[in-house]
């Protein structure tokens, strides 16, 4: 895999060649990101084509890869190096696709976004586990179901087509990744499928070191809301929600971890002002969400503006551009 990624990262320089690029969503969670890699490794190890390059692109920016705090994680601990990895502003898709030297498969969505449109017909594969939204064409190979994960749809493409290409690092990747989005398997969590168990036991079977599902899922969802690592920026980025009106421009951020922790960081205000400034954002809402012992979610809330109006308006006036208060749920 990390051959394959090195000549992905070398031929994305390059003059002349062809491009089939393999893109995940915007999202670019854990199954978007793992299903692209998939996709173009095994469309570069079954291809017959020499002047063709698959890619994957994350659709992202670098920038935002951060952010993705269980993909970091989990990457890393499948040994992928981010310096190995393409993002969206490393690659001119719009160039390629006016030259020419342009195709695209779809992962984890089934239609480009309305900024990438234009594109459309240059669309010649969809994998995607969600309900369909795009036009039947001949010219697109379509695979659409209703499982888990995605990536359980990338299992089943190599376990029935080029089963060769398999090993423990794929595995590893490709089972972590299903476990995850289908909730350790849990059938009461409402995500699992019958076949999603099905490939994971396939799997399992073929490699019978891998680590402990329950393991697994463990640290990928304990790396989901791990942002001790993160700058104040990015983890109002994190998982950012915004609202437009005439005279507000308001982000509503989730912020995993407790109300008190988040409100001691250093230059703490400063950094949010900054943040506004950036963005353009004249209110931020922080949502705490951390966890009592019981393991019972406790919701806190804090408000930071610049404006008194904004920020006093469902609230008794203070002195302090930020204003706090909690709940348990």
């Amino acid at each position: 895999m990390e051959r394959f990624l090195q000549g992905c990262k070398a031929v994305v320089q390059s003059e002349g060649l062809d491009f089939h690029v393999v893109l995940g969503n915007e999202a670019c969670d854990l199954d978007s990101a793992v299903s692209a890699i998939t996709l173009a490794y095994f469309l570069a190890k079954t291809s017959s084509s020499k002047n063709l390059a698959y890619v994957p692109v994350l659709n992202i920016s670098r920038e935002d890869f951060p952010l993705r705090t269980e993909s970091t994680f989990f990457f890393k601990e499948n040994r992928i190096s981010e310096e190995l990895l393409i993002f969206r502003d490393e690659i001119d898709l719009g160039g390629l696709y006016e030259a020419g030297r342009l195709g695209l498969s779809l992962v984890d969505h089934n239609v480009l976004s309305r900024a990438d449109s234009f594109m459309e017909d240059v669309v010649t594969e969809v994998i995607d586990h969600r309900a369909l939204e795009r036009r039947q064409s001949r010219n697109c190979r379509v695979t659409a179901e209703l499982v888990g994960s995605c990536t359980t749809l990338m299992t089943e493409k190599i376990i029935r087509e080029a089963p060769h290409i398999l090993d423990s690092q794929l595995a590893s990747m490709l089972r972590g990744t299903i476990v995850l989005d289908c909730v350790n398997m849990a059938p009461a969590a409402g995500k699992v499928t019958p076949k999603d168990t099905e490939y994971v036991q396939i799997l399992e079977a073929k490699f019978p070191d891998l680590p402990p599902r329950g393991t697994v899922f463990d640290s990928l969802q304990n790396a989901k809301f791990d942002v001790s690592g993160l700058t104040t920026d990015q983890m109002l980025r994190k998982d950012l929600k915004v609202l437009f009106s005439r005279d507000i421009n308001l982000a509503v951020s989730a912020i995993y971890m407790d109300i008190e922790d988040f409100l001691r960081r250093t230059n703490l205000e400063k950094e949010l002002q900054d943040f506004c400034q950036r963005h353009h954002y004249n209110v931020v809402v922080a949502m705490a969400i951390a966890f009592t012992s019981a393991n019972e979610p406790r919701r806190q809330i804090a408000v930071y503006s610049q404006q008194e109006a904004l920020r006093v308006a469902h609230h008794t006036a203070v002195s302090s551009p930020i204003r706090c208060h909690s709940s348990d749920h």
